[in-house]
């Protein structure tokens, strides 16, 4: 066993985490943590480092592992140092090799000492067995698979964006190959092809992987075993993903009806007790019945701890055929080009992912649809009757901070009443009295969905959305899915989670060679016609030869 929990309990203030939990974490496994918004993930992977001390039972880690752990604190870390200086510093030890091998080899240069030769060819052998002349190309390797290009791996970490920086340290941690890799929303900083790179990576890697996701695609392809945080307990499953769905809908039946059952057991004893008292004779017999039940191990009900509200869009004018009509656009920053020349139109009823690696252009081309960027060349046509609602990061600084988010949503003319809005705002994880915070004091995810939970209620017959899943959980992504799949309007999103673009769009558009290129069809035809685009461009090249 590498790691893990014997009976732990943990508490925040009153507020029970886990209770009496127990989890082994053994070598080679590949675990999901799953649980709602709020359920204590992030914390128990702070225990199992030592960050956070149970109030029972014992975290228990072997000597000799070591343990990575990738999460979103890691960012106020700033340097000067390059990305790939950054990176080489999983390295430590053959770096200070490294420095000792050149030290010697001046030193012997003016010397010529034998003891010195003999202690540089130590030096050298041992840098041969730690593979240490490798440690360059391996580093490149890892950061060109997670999108850096060769370009960027020279210039100062302190230039890159939190999410470009969350990357090298990533990079770090996985050329520093612990024993135990701890992952906190390690896909929320990555676009599709780093995801996908990522993936490949970690299926081979040779210590176990403990991931929190609420990607269920990566959760299906990575991992082997689901640990769920749920009623301050912890429940496994060996499985991924689907295999726990299916298998937590039997235990949950299951529980239900042992609930059922045992309290129609409680009912008839209850009723015994009351007839039994009154007489002198049977008393005792009262009494027994009532110590049985006073010892019985009450099994709880099965409650779902989420309610399953609808999100309902409200579309209030059919807009014409044609929404939006892009002809001859450009678009460059400095000497790089966006897209050239390109043309094309968003119709009624289209609902079109926007996918591709980060720095493509995405979110700058939804800007242009939106009417918010400019472009260098070309026209941009809206339709008849188009009421669009475009959802971005920089919405958040529409929001007025002096206004509580019930405020907020009652602004956007919605008619639907205060208890709607609860209900529509609890899906968004915002429970209870949480509706009447001031926007001011919320965090950067909460008025992100905030700003989610407003183009919701808009009544817009076009929508456009960039990354509107980062910031929900599994639960609240899956309300929004049925929501987006009954609407009736028009979309276009840009998102790199690929079960929700899966389950939502009819078109997929990609900017290739500086070109929108439109295939008609979900996400799963498309990942079979690219597959089968490469397997077609293998069998010429090699044809070629």
């Amino acid at each position: 066993m590498l790691a893990g929990f014997q009976n732990i309990t943990f508490e925040f203030g009153a507020r029970a985490i886990v209770e009496e939990a127990t989890w082994h974490i053994q070598p080679g496994e590949r675990i999901g943590l799953i649980g709602y918004n709020g359920t204590g993930k992030s914390t128990l992977l702070k225990l199992l480092v030592g960050e956070y001390l149970p109030s029972a039972g014992t975290v228990e880690r072997s000597r000799t592992t070591s343990i990575g752990y990738l999460h979103q604190d890691l960012l106020s870390f700033d340097t000067n140092d390059s990305i790939i200086q950054v990176a080489l510093g999983a390295f430590e030890k053959i770096l200070q090799l490294e420095k000792e091998i050149e030290d010697l080899g001046i030193e012997l240069e003016k010397t010529g000492d034998e003891k010195t030769l003999h202690e540089y060819s130590d030096k050298l052998h041992e840098m041969d067995t730690l593979d240490g002349y490798n440690i360059h190309h391996k580093t490149e390797e890892v950061l060109q698979g997670l999108g850096f290009s060769n370009a960027d791996l020279h210039r100062p970490y302190k230039e890159f964006s939190g999410g470009w920086r969350m990357r090298v340290l990533l990079a770090k941690m996985i050329l520093q190959q612990p024993d135990l890799l701890l992952m906190d929303e390690p896909t929320n900083h990555l676009d599709l092809p780093s995801i996908e790179w990522l993936e490949k990576y970690l299926l081979h890697y040779q210590g176990s992987v403990v991931i929190v996701s609420h990607d269920k695609y990566f959760l299906n392809r990575m991992v082997t075993k689901i640990v769920e945080v749920y009623q301050q307990q912890l429940h496994i499953y060996n499985g991924n993903y689907d295999y726990y769905e299916a298998e937590k809908t039997i235990r949950v039946e299951m529980q239900q009806k042992a609930y059922e059952n045992q309290q129609d057991y409680i009912r008839q004893n209850e009723r015994l007790v009351e007839r039994f008292r009154a007489k002198a004779s049977k008393a005792a017999m009262a009494q027994s019945i009532m110590k049985k039940l006073d010892k019985l191990d009450r099994i709880e009900e099965a409650e779902i701890e989420r309610p399953n509200i609808r999100i309902n869009f409200r579309v209030d004018k059919t807009p014409g055929r044609v929404l939006v009509e892009l002809k001859n656009v450009s678009k460059a920053f400095g000497e790089n080009v966006i897209f050239e020349n390109s043309t094309i139109e968003i119709d009624r009823g289209d609902k079109i992912a926007l996918i591709g690696a980060n720095g493509k252009g995405k979110s700058t081309l939804l800007r242009i649809i939106a009417g918010v960027e400019n472009f260098s060349e070309g026209e941009r046509k809206w339709g008849h009757n188009v009421e669009e609602s475009f959802y971005a990061q920089h919405q958040l600084e529409a929001l007025n901070v002096d206004n509580t988010i019930l405020d907020e949503m009652k602004e956007c003319g919605s008619q639907m009443n205060d208890l709607e809005l609860r209900g529509l705002l609890g899906c968004f994880l915002f429970s209870g009295d949480d509706s009447d915070k001031k926007i001011k004091i919320l965090s950067g995810g909460e008025k992100a969905r905030v700003a989610l939970a407003k183009v919701i209620v808009s009544k817009a017959n076009f929508l456009m959305l960039d990354e509107p899943t980062n910031h929900l959980d599994m639960h609240s992504c899956d309300l929004l899915i049925d929501s987006l799949k009954k609407y009736e309007g028009s979309m276009i999103l840009v998102s790199h989670d690929r079960y929700f673009v899966s389950k939502t769009a009819n078109k997929i558009w990609e900017i290739v060679d500086h070109e929108i290129k439109e295939f008609k069809g979900g996400y799963e035809e498309w990942v079979k016609w690219k597959e089968r685009m490469a397997m077609q461009k293998k069998e010429k090249e090699g044809e070629k030869k």
